[in-house]
């Protein structure tokens, strides 16, 4: 007897997102009913991050991005980082876990020692722009990141 037809599909749907992103995807390739409960915003919605409406509403992201399914969603944010903090970080989703990445851009850091044009330059690329050291025999980069949660006032 197939599983889905003993238990509800809410209890699947609960089982799948206990699992993992890529096992939701390999899931929703063993039948009909386990593709649209996989496939479902339940089971992605697991895979957000808590705070990820805070995160894209903070971010330049446009807000239809709110409305996406759950899964496409997720990809976007995997395969599309947003910007967040005023342009000097990025956020993106780790593909396989679905854990948080936080790019901090060059603009964002301070480094130390070296902060003169002797030692490093700017370079403009397309989409951004990259700080290129030069010579130097030490190099202390610092930099701060908020990652707070839900309600996070930075």
């Amino acid at each position: 007897m197939e599983i889905t037809k003993v238990l509800p599909d809410d209890c699947i749907s609960l089982i799948i997102s206990l699992t993992s992103p890529r096992d939701a995807c390999r899931m929703a390739l063993l039948s009909h009913a386990f593709n649209s409960i996989a496939d479902s915003n339940a089971v992605w919605q697991m895979f957000l991050p808590l705070d990820y409406i805070h995160i894209i509403s903070n971010s330049s992201s446009p807000p239809s991005l709110l409305s996406l399914p759950k899964k496409d969603l997720y990809f976007t944010l995997c395969y599309h980082p947003v910007l967040t903090h005023n342009g000097d970080m990025k956020f993106q989703l780790e593909k396989e876990s679905g854990k948080k990445w936080y790019m901090v851009g060059a603009r964002a850091l301070s480094i130390q020692w070296v902060d003169t044009p002797r030692h490093w330059t700017w370079i403009s690329l397309p989409d951004s722009r990259v700080a290129k050291l030069k010579n130097v025999g030490r190099l202390e980069i610092k930099g701060k990141a908020y990652t707070c949660g839900v309600g996070c006032q930075h």
